[in-house]
């Protein structure tokens, strides 16, 4: 009772604020930045890449201070998140949310600083295979950061939101659209929450996971050239995935009485490696396709005229250190490769992509295995590549799965090598490697040189440092308690 009647003080609150401030919308492309890198550019040469090619709104997974330093004056949209392991910290203290508002968003929202406009409470936190584990902080750490938020009076600037999964809602038709019966009230609770604030509802939606995950899912419906196997809602004709999955969103929110909330592409694209389906020609066409379909304002069957809000494309770079458990594709959702060189022609309504520039490259030399010697002890060396570096490629149809015996091995220990930044005793494997200054890359398998302006991780200490910091002050706040 207590906690429903602090909720409706929250809500009076955020209704003050959406009627004194008058937000102009304008709809964009703009794309997801993660840092699970490998290889990881540094941040002012990705901020040269966005600034280069136009993007003016970026989706960033946490709030990395180098990432962020690296956006002050750039004049980007920014959307910071929170991880979900921070949820329960932020649900139960706001001493830890206001912490977290003067460290990650007062101390960039000054005067030529970050554009920060949204922070993701989360991060699909609903998703089914979590069962449950992080949603009853989600509400509540909204509440305490949006008092955090208008004690630092940025509460009518900073709109918090929560990226969710699209399966968090279910139907066989898009008509029949709802959220899955046991987030029913915490649904409600949460667009009540983001209509009052003006936020828009963000999904991530994902076509291709539809196609790799069911062997029966049409291939030509996942994209926009028109399909063979239409989707027939009544006098609702879809044509494609991203139009059905968006209008089952549209019918489950109505459902929750907010029809009309505006909803923005979270996370949406194609992966080019790593998978049978995931190659450079279906990412250009599911891409381009997609963003020729939303820029024309076309709309959906529910919304007709009424595109989505904005769409973040999935991803910016490749990250060769993300978890492969959904499936070795995971590290290849890149518009551009790790070293911010753009795979294919692509063109997000400015024009087509541009490279990276002044990136500086490790010597031209590789790593592979040595012709003269015999491979027959090389399984263990293999192996142990791998387990550091990303061997992704070499899977069941990946860009580099038909080089042969002797390939596999030359591309397991060049990860490594290049990973390890050409140190030469990274290519011994006991006698088994050598360094080469041919190339050997074949057809589309590409062996990589290393990055000098990266950093060996891509994960963030200081974003590490931040959650133990929080966990910890929870940790101790509950021990007063």
């Amino acid at each position: 009772m207590v906690r429903t009647h602090f909720l409706n003080r929250i809500l009076v609150l955020l209704l003050c604020v959406s009627v004194l401030v008058v937000v102009v919308v304008e709809s964009a492309i703009g794309v997801n930045w993660g840092t699970v890198s490998l290889h990881r550019l540094s941040p002012d040469t990705v901020v040269d890449l966005l600034k280069d090619n136009k993007v003016g709104k970026v989706k960033l997974f946490d709030a990395d201070p180098t990432v962020l330093k690296a956006l002050i004056g750039s004049g980007i949209e920014v959307m910071v998140g929170i991880p979900n392991e921070m949820l329960a910290p932020l649900s139960t203290s706001t001493s830890a949310a206001d912490l977290w508002v003067s460290q990650n968003v007062s101390r960039y929202m000054v005067k030529g600083g970050v554009n920060i406009k949204y922070v993701a409470v989360g991060n699909e936190p609903f998703l089914t295979s979590y069962s449950g584990q992080f949603q009853s902080y989600v509400v509540p750490a909204m509440m305490n950061l949006q008092q955090s938020l208008a004690k630092a009076n940025f509460a009518g600037m900073v709109k918090l939101v929560v990226p969710c999964n699209a399966d968090a809602y279910e139907s066989n038709v898009p008509s029949q659209g709802a959220f899955r019966p046991e987030l029913t009230q915490i649904m409600t609770q949460l667009v009540s929450f983001l209509n009052a604030s003006g936020a828009p509802f963000i999904v991530n939606i994902y076509p291709f996971l539809s196609l790799y995950g069911n062997s029966d899912f049409p291939q030509d419906y996942a994209f926009f050239e028109g399909t063979t196997h239409p989707v027939v809602d009544g006098p609702n004709v879809y044509y494609n995935a991203f139009d059905g999955n968006l209008d089952t969103l549209v019918a489950a929110l109505s459902k929750l009485g907010f029809g009309q909330m505006p909803i923005v592409i979270g996370e949406v694209g194609w992966p080019t490696d790593g998978a049978m389906s995931a190659n450079l020609s279906a990412a250009r066409a599911f891409n381009q396709g997609l963003i020729n379909h939303v820029l024309s304002n076309k709309g959906t069957p529910l919304r007709p005229g009424v595109p989505p809000m904005d769409i973040y494309l999935f991803s910016l770079l490749d990250e060769g250190a993300k978890s492969v458990l959904p499936g070795n594709f995971e590290r290849h959702w890149g518009i551009f490769s790790f070293d911010g060189q753009a795979k294919y022609s692509l063109n997000l309504g400015n024009g087509l992509l541009k490279n990276a520039k002044q990136v500086g490259y490790l010597p031209s030399r590789w790593c592979v295995a040595n012709p003269t010697r015999d491979l027959s002890a090389v399984v263990n060396h293999f192996k142990l590549a791998c387990t550091y570096a990303d061997c992704t490629s070499l899977s069941y149809g990946g860009s580099c799965n038909n080089i042969g015996e002797k390939g596999n091995v030359s591309y397991a220990f060049n990860s490594y090598y290049q990973l390890q930044k050409q140190n030469p005793k990274s290519c011994e494997f006991d006698g088994l490697g050598m360094v080469t200054f041919l190339d050997p890359s074949v057809g589309s398998c590409r062996f990589l040189v290393g990055v000098t302006d990266s950093k060996s991780l891509g994960f963030s200490l200081n974003g590490l440092r931040t959650i133990f910091s929080l966990i910890i002050f929870w940790g101790f706040h509950m021990f007063l308690m």
